[in-house]
């Protein structure tokens, strides 16, 4: 058996979803976490005794560590762009949490850096590449509901207000609904359907303060500056038509998460936000759902705290580095950003929005 290379990875930012990486992380030996970073370092050594990392610092430590190849960026949004491109300015391949920038300018300057670094460059969302994204994909190119008419996909309140410190990053520019949880959807639309093409949309703001009630919480207010509430018309390249309700205003709903809809059938796709669970077909005729048999293996096991763990991204773009196939690739994130910043655009213009960018569907995890 052949062993796969060992990739040094460094962590940038050691904050609420922190410890799902290292977590997730942990699975595959081949990366190993050598340094966490963070602008508050007395945070980051913390960080680094509780996970038995051997080294922390603030992130010019991190760019300067040349035993780190890999950089996982986990800032907070707004500083996403200036993050990823001084790391790949010193020479490493990065992964980011999702969204790749808060705009659509923001997405095209880092694509530019990755290019001229020559480094790889993934982003989240990778849920798309867990078991029930793929299970759906199998489902959808195999003609299971025949041609693809149409999807819906339904956001509702992660309700972060209840759990986490400080979610205030949520509730400002490049936060909300749609950037904050819309990536997980759109993506695994686009991975399913193809690149879209047009997108309108309408959008506001719920309620304008919000009051964190969070156990451990840092702040206990928050003011609210970017839509809570949208709804959107996707039209995807294929033709197919996708209506998106995206929101931090519903607290409680009996929606599903998301369906596909074709001539001769539906699927319906558990929590984008998750890697794995039931992916369930009724064609045209069926009295019943009928759960597929998942395409690849779990990522972990369903209904418990394994799915929102994080660390298949990472293993993707490390594979690529190898010369495999990298899926969640900038490129494709690139699109889903702009999908959803058109979201912002066509509400405040009340005009269809074109996109400028496309995407290939990246190639399938399981055989064909």
């Amino acid at each position: 058996m052949t062993t796969k290379p060992t990739h040094r990875i460094g962590i940038l930012g050691s904050g609420n979803i922190f410890g799902r990486y290292v977590t997730g992380l942990a699975r595959y030996p081949e990366l190993e976490i050598v340094r966490v970073a963070d602008i508050d370092v007395a945070r980051a050594e913390q960080a680094a005794a509780e996970h038995d990392i051997p080294a922390w610092g603030d992130d010019a430590e991190l760019y300067a560590d040349d035993s780190v190849d890999i950089v996982v960026n986990l800032t907070p949004p707004v500083h996403h762009a200036r993050t990823i491109t001084t790391a790949l300015e010193a020479g490493k391949h990065v992964y980011v949490e999702k969204p790749l920038g808060t705009t659509v300018e923001e997405g095209r300057a880092v694509l530019e850096a990755a290019a001229r670094s020559g480094r790889l460059l993934g982003s989240a969302p990778d849920t798309f590449l867990g078991s029930a994204s793929q299970t759906l994909r199998k489902a959808v190119d195999g003609g299971l509901i025949g041609t693809p008419i149409g999807a819906s996909a339904f956001i509702s309140h992660s309700k972060a207000e209840t759990w986490h410190p400080d979610p205030t990053f949520l509730f400002q520019q490049g936060g909300g609904p749609v950037m904050d949880m819309g990536p997980y959807y759109v993506a695994i639309l686009v991975n399913a359907l193809g690149p879209i093409r047009t997108i309108t949309a309408a959008s506001r703001i719920g309620a304008p303060h919000r009051t964190v009630t969070a156990p451990s919480r840092t702040v206990d207010s928050i003011e609210v500056t970017v839509p809570t509430h949208a709804s959107a018309v996707l039209t995807f390249a294929s033709g197919a038509i996708g209506t998106a309700l995206m929101s931090f205003d519903i607290w409680d709903t009996d929606l599903p998460r998301m369906e596909l809809y074709g001539t001769e059938g539906t699927l319906s796709l558990p929590n984008p936000n998750n890697f794995d669970g039931d992916v369930r077909l009724r064609r045209h005729g069926d009295a019943e759902w009928t759960v597929l048999e998942p395409a690849v293996e779990l990522f972990g096991a369903v209904d418990t705290r394994e799915q929102h763990q994080r660390g298949l991204g990472v293993r993707d773009l490390a594979d690529a580095i190898e010369g495999g196939r990298h899926r969640a690739t900038a490129g494709f994130a690139f699109h889903v950003l702009e999908a959803l910043c058109a979201v912002e655009d066509a509400s405040q213009q009340g005009r269809l929005i074109h996109l400028t960018s496309t995407c290939e569907r990246p190639q399938p995890r399981f055989s064909a």
